[in-house]
């Protein structure tokens, strides 16, 4: 069963409260998105970090519900 947009947003929202995300369904099949997510959470730590907190909040649905999300992460000064 694939992961809707809002699916997705709801669970980064939950682990991150301040985060303004854009989600796009790249292939129309509600499997394949790519995320923009901007948090002041991620303020001092490096990319990989900021991913994987991204999908320490997608809750271990990586790679089954969701197939694949291109991800890209900013502190709002970025």
């Amino acid at each position: 069963m694939a992961m809707s947009a809002t699916d997705i947003e709801r669970f980064i929202k939950e682990a991150l409260p301040d985060a303004v995300i854009t989600i796009r369904d790249l292939a129309g099949d509600g499997d394949h998105y790519a995320a923009n997510v901007v948090s002041a959470a991620f303020k001092g730590k490096s990319r990989v970090q900021q991913h994987q907190m991204v999908y320490a909040a997608l809750k271990g649905r990586m790679g089954g519900e969701l197939h694949a999300l291109a991800l890209q992460t900013s502190t709002p000064e970025d």
